[in-house]
């Protein structure tokens, strides 16, 4: 290993709710169709859905709610107006300083989203430091066979930065995002959303509370 270069030389992050503020629309937009059946979204239904495949998730939302829709009706639905709701896509506090921290470490970084390109798309074009993110993998890449909690995708990014996995940390904000790093083999920092429910992540190697913590941690994390 060259001489300087910390045990992890290479960063991935999930999208939504790590680096840019979308949980809160995904739960708005679902909110609006499962309120049609005088339904309530909860954070404990989100917590087990977020991360997951879409259909995997839309099945878990409407049998704990009991909501007569299939998956692709509601998907359809849901769908539609989430584009709306992108155009106030904001970055999470510290997001931004962190990726560009790493960048003048000289650490490549990549963006491992279950978001399909065109929703990814959609939700980064306000944010030009996006373009500093050395590889991007969305869910609807044919290389990504299966989806979180499955490990392809954390796998497939690590090999666009031609880097082994074991030299790879991840920053999740979701249980099937922590156990799809553990299945790659790579290291994993939860940044859950406090309403999540932190004592839910004990997988994870570690728990943040946010970037700044993040961001003086940051060696620390990178050489354990």
């Amino acid at each position: 290993m060259p001489s300087g270069l910390p045990s992890r030389t290479s960063v991935l992050f999930d999208l939504d709710g790590v680096l840019l503020d979308t949980e809160r629309l995904y739960t708005q937009a679902t909110q609006a169709v499962v309120g049609r059946f005088g339904k309530t979204f909860t954070w404990a239904i989100k917590r087990d859905a977020m991360g997951r495949d879409a259909h995997v998730s839309a099945r878990i939302i409407l049998d704990r709610l009991d909501v007569p829709l299939t998956t692709d009706a509601f998907l359809a639905e849901r769908n539609a107006i989430l584009p709306g709701l992108f155009a106030d896509c904001r970055a999470m506090n510290g997001a931004e300083a962190f990726v560009g921290q790493l960048k003048d470490m000289g650490i490549r970084i990549a963006v491992a989203t279950s978001s399909d390109r065109d929703f990814y798309e959609l939700k980064v074009r306000p944010h030009r430091w996006f373009d500093r993110f050395d590889a991007v993998v969305c869910g609807d890449d044919p290389r990504v066979a299966s989806k979180k909690p499955s490990p392809d995708i954390f796998l497939v990014a690590a090999s666009e930065l031609g880097v082994e996995p074991a030299r790879c940390l991840v920053f999740e904000d979701s249980l099937a995002g922590v156990e799809a790093a553990l299945a790659a083999g790579m290291r994993v920092v939860a940044l859950p959303d406090p309403a999540a429910g932190v004592e839910h992540f004990t997988s994870a190697h570690r728990v943040v509370r946010g970037w700044d913590e993040a961001s003086r941690t940051l060696h620390a994390l990178l050489e354990a």
